[in-house]
């Protein structure tokens, strides 16, 4: 049977479909990424804000056509929006077939093959490094997921309603996945969870995150390694952490971690606590443990009862903080969430132009920090040739994220020519708002590229 794929919202979506997706080829049927070919359509849904849901459900009607017009005689829904709204899939979506909720990945093979599920849905699911898996990214660099689910209280997100309590994968399983993804020809690492920090607090370890870093820096392998992780909690931060990091060359210098406000009384109805001082003091104290970190957050503008006084104060401390990269989102008021029954309510004008100040501040910053790079030598990982031309190659650099952050272009080279899933080094010699070009020096290391392409193509993600 051909099942074709979509996969919508954050990496950790993306990995549960490369889960439903190995499940499915270990059962001997065909992955294609010709929707019109499929026999069965399966479309991973995110419904964290509204946008994500008005994309979910633009895409389940869009592969609904399929079944007119192509050979799919299936559509299956999976991800958070059926965890949300499964009645309503089911009443104002006859096209849809079944659902997959987010404990219950393992029973696609049966219900693509017309068979009932043996998943009750009810019990917390989290994959292992036996479960087969397809990787949807390009062969140089991957996903693990180290936890799921989520125990902290912030009153805008709804996470915790659909993936359930914070549960850590074991330590020897992420070390095993890990261990055969490089051996595979994996160059680059990222770890996610919904807060990677709190990593083996249910399984009694103190520093869980720390170590395991440790221990992934350790595996031996014949390339360069990157090992980064994303979705950092501020209070979960460590010394220990921050000099693991620092001690590992290993371990890209790069913390991904959502800060979401500064002001002390929206982060107290958010349920997050902290304030801007207390952050500007962890981050001095990031940047003198790991010097050349980069830093990168998300903000959240427009929360209820987020006063002009409240703004002003976010904006300085962007100013203040300088942060190699930024996020905003517009606050989303979703009616399952805490925050949804507050008052002072942002109108949604006002928060668009919150929005587009805050990252011309940031556009300045990151103008000015790009522009000091020009003429500094730095290590990249090649992606392979730009998506808007192929006159130019396309890498990033160990301060740079998988689809979230800029990229660095590159339109000369030394020596060999540039390759797919290579680290090089990189003189820089433009700089844009957000982008830096520069010329790849002659490779130092032997490297051989994977054949062949990965078994299916699912569009970048954007991080939640």
């Amino acid at each position: 049977m051909k099942v074709g794929f979509v996969s919508l919202g954050c990496p950790k979506n993306l990995v549960d479909s490369e889960v439903m997706m190995g499940q499915l080829v270990a059962r001997g049927h065909e992955l294609t990424p010709h929707p019109d070919q499929a026999e069965v359509l399966v479309v991973n849904t995110c419904s964290f804000i509204d946008p994500a849901k008005k994309e979910s459900i633009d895409t389940i009607l869009e592969m609904a056509e399929y079944k007119k017009v192509g050979r799919a005689r299936k559509l299956i829904v999976a991800g958070c929006l059926v965890e949300r709204y499964r009645g309503d899939i089911r009443k104002e979506l006859p096209e849809v077939d079944a659902l997959v909720g987010t404990n219950e990945l393992e029973s696609i093979v049966a219900l693509c093959e017309g068979e009932p599920s043996a998943r009750n849905g009810i019990e917390p699911y989290l994959y292992h490094d036996l479960t087969p898996r397809v990787l949807a990214t390009p062969r140089h660099f991957a996903y693990i997921k180290i936890a799921e689910g989520c125990d902290h209280p912030c009153t805008f997100c709804v996470i915790p309603q659909y993936r359930g309590a914070f549960r850590s994968r074991r330590f020897e399983s992420v070390i095993s996945e890990a261990t055969r993804l490089f051996s595979q020809g994996v160059r680059e690492i990222n770890l996610i969870g919904q807060d990677t920090t709190c990593y083996g607090e249910d399984l009694g370890l103190r520093d869980g995150l720390a170590d395991l870093l440790a221990r992934l820096a350790a595996i031996e392998t014949p390339h360069q390694k990157w090992i980064r992780f994303l979705y950092a909690y501020p209070n979960k931060v460590t010394q220990k952490l921050l000099d693991t990091m620092a001690a590992n060359p290993s371990l890209v210098k790069y913390i991904d971690m959502p800060l979401q406000h500064s002001s002390a009384a929206v982060l107290k109805r958010m349920k997050r606590g902290a304030s801007g001082d207390i952050f500007l003091k962890l981050l001095e104290r990031i940047r003198r443990t790991i010097p050349g970190v980069a830093i990168r957050t998300s903000l959240i503008t427009g929360f209820p009862g987020e006063t002009a006084a409240d703004f002003e104060e976010l904006c300085q401390f962007i100013e203040t903080a300088r942060f190699d990269n930024l996020g905003v989102f517009t606050y989303s008021d979703e009616d399952t969430s805490s925050s949804y029954r507050l008052d002072a309510k942002v109108d949604g004008r006002t928060m668009q132009n919150r929005k587009r100040r805050l990252m011309a501040i940031q556009r300045k910053i990151a103008r000015a920090r790009n522009r000091s790079l020009v003429g500094a030598e730095t290590s990249v990982l090649v992606e392979g040739h730009s998506r808007e031309t192929d006159l130019l190659w396309e890498g990033r650099q160990p301060t740079q994220a998988p689809e979230i952050d800029g990229v660095t272009m590159i339109n000369d080279f030394e020596g060999a020519e540039p390759r797919a899933g290579e680290i090089r080094r990189l003189r820089i010699t433009e700089s844009h708002d957000y982008d830096v070009v520069g010329t790849l020096l002659a490779p130092t290391e032997r490297f051989t590229p994977l054949a062949g392409a990965p078994l299916i193509n699912i569009s970048p993600v954007p991080a939640c």
